[in-house]
């Protein structure tokens, strides 16, 4: 969400026109937006993480592989908040894509579940899911156990991140609700 308010707010007052003519290329206007707010997602995650520490006991199998996975995590829904940001014309269709899209794919992605543990029709439709393999991706992280291969989920996580940021740039080259 921060992402996406980051860049509806300067099109919502009519701001950005001074961003986007500022001496500065595509890339490092995103890596600005795009950028801010992956850094205060990997932030909140930690103080997060820290926080827990306080409570229960929790070992990290692989820290490298949950760090990596937490910042390809971040940065592509920060990715894909910029580009809803862009998409919206309205508040309401900021917020709807979230709401309606995102949280249920959350919920259906084996985030409190195992999806071994549904009928083999469910399992092959949850793989459908994006978020399964990022779901995956950090629980192979911290138990060593894992509903696909971590490379699966490194693979499919590192896709999307890949296919935001040519939707960005398309979207950048032709000044889609950008200019207008």
């Amino acid at each position: 969400s921060n992402s996406s308010f980051a860049i509806y707010f300067p099109r919502f007052t009519g701001t950005v026109f001074e961003v986007l003519s500022a001496p500065v290329s595509w890339a490092e206007i995103l890596v600005g937006y795009v950028g801010a707010a992956a850094t205060k997602s990997v932030i909140i995650g930690t103080i997060i993480f820290v926080t827990a520490n306080f409570f229960v006991t929790i070992e990290v199998a692989h820290p490298f592989v949950m760090a990596t996975f937490l910042v390809l995590t971040s940065v592509s829904f920060c990715l894909f908040g910029f580009i809803l940001g862009v998409w919206a014309d309205g508040w309401e269709k900021l917020t709807i894509v979230p709401i309606l899209v995102i949280m249920p794919l959350t919920f259906l992605g084996g985030t409190f579940y195992s999806i071994s543990m549904l009928p083999p029709v469910w399992q092959t439709i949850s793989l459908l899911n994006p978020v399964v393999y990022l779901i995956s991706g950090f629980r192979w992280s911290f138990y060593e156990n894992a509903d696909v291969s971590v490379a699966l989920s490194l693979g499919m996580t590192t896709a999307f991140l890949v296919i935001c940021l040519l939707v960005v740039r398309w979207i950048f080259k032709t000044g889609y609700r950008l200019r207008t």
